[in-house]
């Protein structure tokens, strides 16, 4: 699908977070994505702000076979749901998380997508959010498709540019040495990481950075002038000697609530991702096994009782490591 620009000068050097944004939207999708991306939309109607499409199958361009990630940004629950309780649901643990899948020129094309409203996902990206999923997230690489208006465009947008500052800003209150691009992602995923039920083994954070090392690199001198901090005026290595406990404490202690929130609410999302998302039992073993080597028997009665076996799952994995 051909985007239309954003910006006045697509071959400009972007100056401030929302033009970089803009900018990095300014490209073109396989037709396969827009495709499913329409047929996610068409079914939450005039609700829709947006549809971001983020992770791997983003970074790589590689379908086949895979799992497409969107983010559906609504108006409202209320709006965006026929029946309440699933508007409640997402309400009270955002997002909501459902399967698609369908057909484009021969090709099965599989989607995992989210369900947030603007508000909800204003507040999730902002330094006010304990939990990092929706800020961790969304400072990567993203593309804003079926844009409502220019306002919902720029709306996102300034979310996105939110996502970073709050992304970099709280790892630079645990580490203000840290302002190398590469110290500095590369830090930044670890400790959003490990505040998350994660299957993937240590070291994601720098394949992550590798993989958009230019973006990242491109970025972070924008994103340290917008948060008001000059490179030159800091040490950029690490001390030499080992930080004391009481050093940065404060910072060290909202990580310390990140991980402990993160953990229950990635919890409370797989037991509640089993009644929305279709086939979700047989998902989540396949991505465990993918990221972890950890081999996951689906028995029959799982996918007749998805939530007792979320339980299940869950606790027997954690003892096998599956989860950090």
């Amino acid at each position: 699908m051909k985007r239309k620009s954003t910006i006045q000068d697509e071959n400009s050097v972007p100056t401030t977070l929302v033009e970089f944004v803009l900018q990095e939207w300014n490209r073109d999708v396989p037709d396969a994505v827009s495709t499913a991306a329409e047929s996610i939309a068409a079914g939450y109607g005039d609700s829709v702000q947006g549809i971001l499409f983020y992770g791997s199958c983003l970074r790589t361009g590689e379908i086949e076979d895979k799992i497409l990630d969107f983010y559906v940004i609504v108006d409202s629950y209320a709006a965006a749901y026929s029946k309440r309780w699933l508007a409640v649901a997402n309400q009270f643990i955002p997002p909501n998380v459902f399967y698609h899948e369908m057909d484009v020129d021969g090709l099965t094309v599989r989607s995992k997508y989210a369900v947030i409203s603007i508000k909800d996902f204003g507040f999730r990206v902002n330094k006010a959010c304990l939990n990092v999923s929706i800020w961790a997230r969304f400072c990567q690489p993203s593309m804003f498709l079926l844009p409502k208006d220019d306002c919902a465009t720029n709306r996102v947008a300034r979310h996105i540019t939110t996502s970073i500052e709050t992304m970099l800003g709280n790892l630079l209150d645990l580490k203000p040495w840290a302002v190398a691009s590469r110290d500095l992602w590369v830090a930044a995923f670890e400790e959003t990481y490990a505040a998350e039920l994660r299957s993937e083994r240590g070291g994601k954070g720098l394949e992550i950075y590798l993989l958009d090392q230019s973006r990242y690199d491109d970025v972070t001198p924008i994103a340290l002038a917008e948060l008001g901090i000059n490179p030159g005026d800091t040490t950029s290595t690490a001390p030499v000697t080992q930080p004391s406990r009481t050093d940065n404490f404060q910072a060290k202690l909202m990580w310390f609530y990140r991980r402990f929130n993160g953990k229950i609410v990635s919890f409370l999302r797989l037991v509640k991702a089993s009644m929305t998302f279709d086939g979700g039992i047989d998902y989540l073993a396949w991505k465990i096994r993918r990221h972890s080597g950890v081999e996951v028997e689906i028995k029959s009665w799982m996918r007749k009782h998805p939530i007792v076996a979320g339980v299940v799952l869950f606790w027997n994995l954690r003892r096998k490591g599956a989860f950090r």
